[in-house]
């Protein structure tokens, strides 16, 4: 019989990310203060996301993969104190080197963060595996639309050293992440009692089938975050372009939109598992194509209505389709998340620049008429297989089956 889903234990993870990507958010925050203080030119502003993302992101699968065979219940807080040592030295350095390590220091706590906590939610969950991820996800979007305005309002006007002060954050995550760890522990000592009865085998899909879905899946992360990509990034300039609005509207339109990608990203999860991960990804890919389509050309109040719309149903996609990873590939739950959070990471670091260089060289409201038939890439749900809820191939006694317990 399935067990309780242990929701102090999500609210944790899900407050932990919230201070994680709060964290990790301030590094492009303070480029501008940056950029200035150390007398740097955009290449080697760029060369900074590159090291940060290169950390976060190539890292996360390997970490995943080591973890599923070795599992190390206390390694979020060793994640952590990599982030807590990142921001004290980027609080300090006077050398561009250093801002390289720093940044190098902080993505590696991402990496270790983002596959090991996304383990913990699903054992955490009693079976209701959508709506643990969507709970810790929305933790994470949270944190990431506060970075900027925290930059803005401490970091920007006392300058670099005022970074260390969100060190007291990385602590508190650490304190709480021990606690995790403590359970994470012991639940897993539970279920090895039980692990007999509790195994689950292998998905019952051919490797071919789930290697082509775990392709069309990767294709929808893209498509999702190179639009998300192009709204986070530029959606103020596009703004203030198009419509001649101040910084300021701008700014709260952008904060409308991340509010609705944090309320969108809970959705997904709990409607994925009562009514299918696949109709999920079916609505909300290709649900939002007649309203990108629509946006570039209509008027400001129907920009921000639009723009709303598109971030609530979009954001709803990640939740189910790691879940549905997760499901395809049972027993490597962290090499899973740690590979759909890495692309992710990596693909909106890459569609920024990639979209920045159109914009020079066309102009801000063409990457909005370009992206606007990104959400296409949804028909490629077609070719996903059908899993029912609660018939998935990896759902197990207690919700966790062999994705708690891996083995080595």
């Amino acid at each position: 019989m399935p067990a309780a889903t242990a929701l102090p234990v999500l609210f944790a993870i899900s407050f932990c990310h919230l201070l994680n990507d709060m964290m990790q958010a301030l590094l492009p925050a303070i480029y501008p203060m940056l950029k200035t203080s150390f007398h740097l030119d955009f290449g080697q502003v760029g060369l900074i996301t590159f090291t940060f993302q290169l950390t976060a992101s190539l890292l996360q699968p390997a970490i995943g993969l080591y973890t599923d065979h070795h599992p190390k219940p206390y390694s979020l807080m060793i994640g952590m104190g990599s982030t807590l040592v990142g921001l004290l030295f980027l609080s300090v350095t006077r050398s561009y080197h250093g801002l390289l390590l720093a940044a190098g220091l902080v993505g590696l706590g991402s990496a270790v963060f983002h596959p090991e906590s996304s383990r913990v939610a699903r054992m955490a969950s009693g079976g209701r595996h959508g709506f643990a991820q969507s709970l810790f996800q929305v933790g994470g979007n949270t944190g990431s639309a506060i970075g900027p305005l925290v930059a803005a309002f401490i970091v920007l006007p006392r300058g670099q050293t005022s970074v260390a002060w969100f060190s007291a954050a990385a602590l508190v995550a650490i304190l709480v992440l021990w606690r995790v760890g403590g359970w994470y522990r012991r639940h897993r000592e539970r279920v090895v009692a039980v692990r007999a009865p509790a195994k689950t085998g292998p998905s019952t899909l051919p490797p071919r089938q789930v290697r082509l879905a775990l392709a069309v899946l990767v294709a929808l992360i893209f498509s999702k975050y190179i639009y998300l990509t192009s709204i986070s990034s530029y959606f103020t300039f596009y703004l203030i372009h198009r419509f001649g609005v101040g910084v300021q509207s701008s700014q709260l339109h952008l904060f409308a939109f991340l509010a609705a990608v944090a309320a969108g990203t809970i959705i997904g999860g709990p409607v994925g598992d009562r009514f299918g991960r696949k109709l999920v990804i079916w609505c909300s890919i290709l649900g939002v194509l007649p309203f990108t389509l629509v946006m570039p050309y209509v008027n400001l109040f129907w920009t921000g209505v639009l723009s709303v719309v598109i971030g609530f149903v979009l954001a709803s996609a990640f939740s189910a389709i790691l879940v549905y990873a997760q499901e395809l590939v049972p027993g490597r739950i962290g090499m899973i998340s740690g590979l759909f959070f890495g692309f992710a990471f990596g693909i909106a670091g890459i569609g920024a620049a990639v979209l920045g260089q159109i914009a020079d060289r066309t102009s801000i409201e063409f990457v909005y008429h370009i992206c606007a038939f990104l959400p296409a890439l949804g028909l490629l749900a077609a070719w996903l297989p059908s899993m029912q809820p609660g018939h998935e191939p990896s759902a197990g006694a207690a919700g966790v089956g062999a994705d708690a317990v891996p083995t080595s």
